[in-house]
This record gives structure tokens, C-alpha cells and sequence, in this order.
């Protein structure tokens, strides 16, 4: 084994802690924008309205999948395999794309579409992140 590659399956993890951090970082600014107007019923259409909701998920899906990057890069067991890779590629596919596409989604509503992106990369993350198995 070459001198340093015991670390190789650690970075695509060390990769998905500071995603992880970041997606947390922008989620508390763009809910801090988007809380600038709440206060007005009307804002964005209402609370029920389609924008309105979207920009909800698309914040909240930002902070609680970068804490899944997190909690994957320091609780699954390091795996330098292409399942490895494909997992960690997944965390942080997911955990950008959800966000990215629930606020573009509404901006213009037939970008809704664009949802199968995240869930493909999430489902996948979550089904390699079950058979690498813990620490």
C-alpha cells in the first residue's frame, strides 16, 4: 500500500463535513432572507401558496441535509470503493440539488420536474450509506 493511501477513503468524507457545514451556513442566511417578509400575510402569494411552501422546503431541506453530510462524513465508516464515492457523491448531490430545485421551482414552477435529481441522488446515498455500515 502506497505511503498516505489509508487516508484516500477519508476524503470524499472530509468533502461531505464542509458541504455539510456550508449547506448549514446557507440555510440560516437564506432563512434569514427569506424571514424578511413573513410578516406579511401576503408575502410570495400567502402562507399556503405554492411559492410560499416551496421556498419552506427548499430552506429546510437545505439545513437538515447538510446535517445528514455531516453526520455521514463523521459516523459511516470510511470506504474507498466506487460505493464509497458514489454514497459521499450522493450526500452532497442531494443536499445541494433539493434546495437549488425547490427554490427554482418556485421561481418557475415547471422546474418542479427537476425533482428527480435530488430524490435519485438521495435514495441512492442512503441505500449505499446502509450498506457500508457504521463506524
Amino acid at each position: 500500500m502506497p505511503a498516505g493511501s489509508e487516508h484516500v477513503g477519508l476524503v470524499p468524507m472530509i468533502i461531505n463535513w464542509y458541504v455539510g457545514w456550508i449547506l448549514l451556513l446557507t440555510a440560516f442566511i437564506s432563512g434569514a432572507a427569506i424571514g424578511l417578509g413573513f410578516h406579511h400575510e401576503q408575502f410570495l402569494g400567502g402562507y399556503n401558496s405554492f411559492r410560499r411552501r416551496l421556498l419552506r422546503l427548499g430552506h429546510i431541506a437545505q439545513a437538515a441535509l447538510g446535517m445528514l453530510n455531516v453526520l455521514f462524513s463523521i459516523a459511516v465508516m470510511p470506504d474507498d470503493t466506487p460505493r464509497g464515492y458514489a454514497a459521499s457523491f450522493g450526500w452532497m448531490m442531494g443536499g445541494i440539488s433539493m434546495p437549488l430545485v425547490c427554490f427554482l421551482a418556485a421561481w418557475w414552477k415547471p422546474l418542479r420536474h427537476l425533482f428527480f435529481i435530488p430524490v435519485t441522488a438521495l435514495l441512492t446515498a442512503v441505500i449505499l450509506t446502509l450498506i457500508i455500515g457504521p463506524r
